[in-house]
């Protein structure tokens, strides 16, 4: 294995790039920590390179040196980074142990939709969810609740960006997540293959566990600012989050949460 210990170092500078990349020039994903990138190989994700703490192999942590000698069995380049480079190359505050490489393979819209339509199971559309943690514990929580997939319109965070990857928590790799599109678009996809479309609305929607969220449905849960106001028009019906007076609105995870598993309870008693 061979030892980076220069910033300046040319794959350094690939760990850096992927970290920086914009959203629609990304190629690579950036996985930051052992549980990330072992999440994405265990769904298949492919991996390109990595780099793992010199540090944390010299003393003897066992989740490092058995990731790096199971990337390496993969055929996977891997190097040893020493502090420096470990702090160069992943983006948290405390540096972690292992960072890598991923290929960047989104999926579309339509395959999104055509697995929903399959299983007759919901899909959330994140519209204008600037925090990416926020964005990444929504597809975390779709996951968890057996949605079909998540959609995320444009004006959204980058779902493949390295914080909402973390969020996710290995999510991205397990529930197909569509990148881009309007709104509209988004919308009037999904009404082509036979979804309603139904917005997240703080006051005067359908109370929640009056809605029919049985079928095939695409969800609209909207950002931490003007929520879904720009865009009410291009639901179906609206539906509430039963509040005490008091509060304004709900986190938007959280909303999306409540929602997908009073779907998830409504598929389950049919």
């Amino acid at each position: 294995m061979d030892t980076v210990r220069s910033r300046r170092n040319e794959l350094v500078t690939r760990f850096r790039n992927a970290a920086r990349a914009r959203r629609p020039d990304r190629t690579m994903l950036l996985l930051d920590g052992v549980r990330l990138i072992r999440d994405a190989c265990a769904a298949g994700a492919p991996i390109a390179t990595a780099i793992v703490s010199q540090a944390a192999l010299a003393a003897g942590d066992g989740d490092v040196e058995r990731l790096a000698r199971d990337l390496e069995a993969s055929r996977v380049p891997v190097a040893a980074g020493s502090d420096a480079v470990m702090a160069a190359v992943s983006p948290v505050r405390a540096p972690s142990a292992a960072v890598a490489l991923g290929d960047h393979r989104p999926a579309r819209l339509d395959a999104v939709l055509q697995a929903a339509r399959d299983g007759a199971a919901c899909v959330v559309a994140p519209v204008g969810v600037q925090d990416p943690g926020n964005l990444g514990a929504i597809v975390r929580t779709a996951e968890a609740a057996g949605a079909a997939g998540v959609a995320v319109a444009g004006p959204s965070a980058d779902p493949y960006g390295w914080k909402a990857l973390r969020g996710a928590m290995g999510s991205t790799f397990r529930v197909p997540v569509a990148d881009g599109g309007s709104p509209a678009e988004i919308a009037a996809a999904a009404r082509s293959h036979g979804f309603r479309v139904l917005a997240a609305v703080p006051r005067g929607g359908r109370a929640l566990h009056e809605a029919e969220l049985g079928e095939r449905h695409l969800v609209l849960v909207g950002g931490e600012g003007a929520g879904l106001r720009p865009f009410a028009d291009l639901a179906d019906d609206a539906v509430s989050v039963p509040m005490a007076p008091a509060v304004e609105s709900l986190n938007v995870a959280v909303a999306a949460g409540v929602i997908l598993y009073e779907a998830r309870r409504q598929r389950a008693s049919r």
